[in-house]
């Protein structure tokens, strides 16, 4: 698949779980009809509510950093269409994917039951809150950016976990981050500069 050949491994996507899980996933089921044809271009598409679903390059990428092998639990912040949780349900255990658009939480609920992931549990909420009653997440994914970590979400991750995530502000002022829990708290790595649509329903 040219995508995988291209837009992954030619740009250093080297776990073969993640490509693997790439290439099984029908994007093209993720995005609106009328754009299909371009579902595995190297771009973020735009799907209902003003969302966007990631480019693929990006997906493989924040997915590798979490470094998954296959008996984890992992937290998603921001189910979008459902692809990122669909690529996650692959890969871990299982999936807890909170959404806080109403009517985006229930179509990729519905989407993703139809494609038989029993692993991934989607709610409609406050990703600032995280999903307590199922905390600790052995890896923790945001695929929106907040203007800080949250910290309920810094409380929900393991020790020794993962968390991938954009901060900073939209649209021009966002870096990546792995972040590894240690001693309770993060020790961060920023990684490359990204442009995610802004997170809401922050509590102060």
């Amino acid at each position: 698949m040219k995508m995988i050949d291209e837009q992954l491994v030619g740009r250093g996507i080297s776990d073969q779980r993640v490509l693997e899980a790439m290439r099984r996933v029908p994007r093209e089921r993720f995005v609106p009809e009328d754009l299909r044809a371009r579902a595995y271009e190297d771009k973020a598409l735009p799907i209902a509510h003003d969302q966007t679903i990631s480019q693929p390059y990006i997906v493989a990428l924040m997915t590798q950093l979490l470094d998954l092998y296959g008996n984890e639990k992992v937290l998603e912040i921001g189910t979008g269409s459902g692809y990122q949780a669909a690529i996650l349900g692959e890969l871990a255990k299982d999936v807890y994917t909170i959404e806080i658009i109403p009517e985006l939480a229930r179509e990729s609920s519905q989407l993703l039951q139809a494609l038989a992931y029993k692993n991934i549990h989607v709610r409609q909420g406050n990703g600032y809150l995280g999903w307590p009653d199922h905390a600790p997440f052995d890896a923790i994914i945001v695929t929106c950016s907040p203007d800080h970590v949250p910290q309920p979400l810094v409380d929900q991750l393991k020790e020794g976990g993962r968390m991938v995530i954009p901060v900073g502000t939209w649209p021009k002022n966002q870096t990546l981050f792995q972040y590894l829990k240690v001693a309770g708290k993060l020790e961060s790595r920023p990684l490359i500069p990204v442009s995610f649509v802004p997170m809401t329903g922050d509590i102060k």
